[in-house]
């Protein structure tokens, strides 16, 4: 009678009942399936999350998506951009500045409108080309930077600015290099703080 009550109890502590040895989970396991190798990628689509869903992108638009991420399409952007900021603060310069129109041989004599309105034209032109030039060669050396390092930080700006102020001073020796490299990269730096 005693053998059959120890039984039974053995029987009531276990849920599953006689069989085989059940395995023992392990922490490690479980997050392997949760977290880790082993975890299965679901593709997070908006429909399935309660959002409109988006249809899948067609071969042209992903043509269209690479080529507006590409380091050329980003340099003619800039240098497109750059050139109409410089034409508008050159020709705004021009507009303030006293001297527009004057001419050294006759100080006394009052310029023209045509005058004033050609050294504004030129002014706003040299601004233009300058701010194209330098807008492109940033974003060209700052796509490429950031190619290379395969990361998206402050670092690329400064470093993109080193180069393109270095090499904008190169042109008036090895001093100037050096300083406008320095320069560009502390004026890149501080405009990535304030924009992040």
């Amino acid at each position: 009678m005693a053998a059959s009550t120890g039984a039974a109890s053995d029987a009531s502590s276990d849920p599953q009942g006689p069989g085989p040895e059940q395995p023992t989970l392990q922490y490690s396991m479980i997050l392997d399936h949760l977290i880790g190798d082993k975890r299965p990628v679901k593709e997070l689509s908006p429909g399935v999350m309660g959002g409109l869903p988006v249809p899948a992108k067609s071969d042209e638009q992903k043509m269209i998506e690479r080529g507006m991420e590409s380091c050329a399409f980003k340099s003619v952007l800039a240098c497109v951009g750059g050139f109409v900021l410089g034409g508008a603060f050159g020709v705004f310069t021009a507009g303030i500045d006293t001297n527009v129109g004057f001419d050294p041989k006759d100080p006394m004599r009052t310029p023209t409108a045509r005058e004033v309105l050609k050294d504004m034209g030129q002014r706003g032109m040299s601004y233009a080309k300058n701010f194209a030039i330098v807008g492109a060669m940033f974003s060209c050396t700052e796509c490429i930077i950031e190619s290379h390092r395969g990361k998206s930080d402050w670092k690329n700006a400064v470093y993109s600015g080193c180069v393109t102020g270095g090499a904008i001073g190169f042109r008036a020796g090895v001093k100037a290099g050096v300083l406008g490299c320095g320069g560009f990269a502390a004026f890149s730096a501080a405009i990535e703080y304030y924009l992040r």
